[in-house]
């Protein structure tokens, strides 16, 4: 990481709290959390907004958004989280294989394609959405609520990819020992993996 952070046994107050609630989520304590060592009033107020977005819409829509906004973003870290969180915690490895070996979605069906082609666009080129983009996802049956909530989710992983990737931020090695080789590199898209020993 390229800025100043504070050690763990060192941190006070709100601080603490963030990185309490960080190992509590991971198991250890992630080398994104340092990174907002001086503001950790914005760390508690993005894990606000990032559960609001999830939490108010379709899982596995939200974590297949996210999988296609950071990898346009090219964020290794976030790429590779996403991409546990839609094999683990949304029991679907078969999407996850899927969109690692083929990030445009050509072997998903119909809708869930287009979310990934929409919420890439989104993340690269966001002026350049049109109407009729719109118009595609609703004929495959999403509604405008849903819509929206994959703009919110693009959103919301554009801030979180920006601050790790310009903070030089790279993800944990317990991260990338929970994918096979094989998808593991797929994954890396950006910054590498940190190495075990250097963190």
């Amino acid at each position: 990481m390229f800025i100043a952070g504070v050690e763990e046994t060192a941190a006070e107050g709100d601080l603490a709290r963030w990185y309490e609630q960080q190992r509590k989520m991971w198991g250890y304590l992630p080398n994104y959390a340092p990174v907002f060592a001086t503001r950790p009033e914005v760390a508690h107020a993005w894990a606000q907004l990032n559960s609001t977005v999830r939490d108010g819409m379709d899982r596995r829509r939200y974590e297949l958004a996210t999988v296609a906004a950071a990898r346009a973003l090219a964020s290794t870290y976030c790429l590779a989280a996403h991409s546990k969180f839609l094999r683990d915690v949304c029991s679907d490895g078969a999407t996850m294989r899927a969109v690692a070996a083929d990030p445009t979605g050509a072997s998903l069906d119909p809708q869930d394609r287009a979310v990934v082609g929409f919420a890439t666009k989104v993340a690269t080129d966001p002026s350049s959405i049109t109407a009729g983009e719109v118009a595609e996802l609703r004929e495959l049956g999403l509604s405008d609520a849903d819509i929206a909530d994959v703009i919110f989710a693009v959103a919301a992983r554009c801030f979180f990819a920006t601050v790790l990737d310009a903070a030089g931020v790279e993800a944990d090695p317990q991260l990338g020992e929970t994918f096979d080789p094989d998808v593991r590199d797929r994954l890396i898209v950006g910054r590498p993996f940190a190495d075990a020993a250097g963190g």
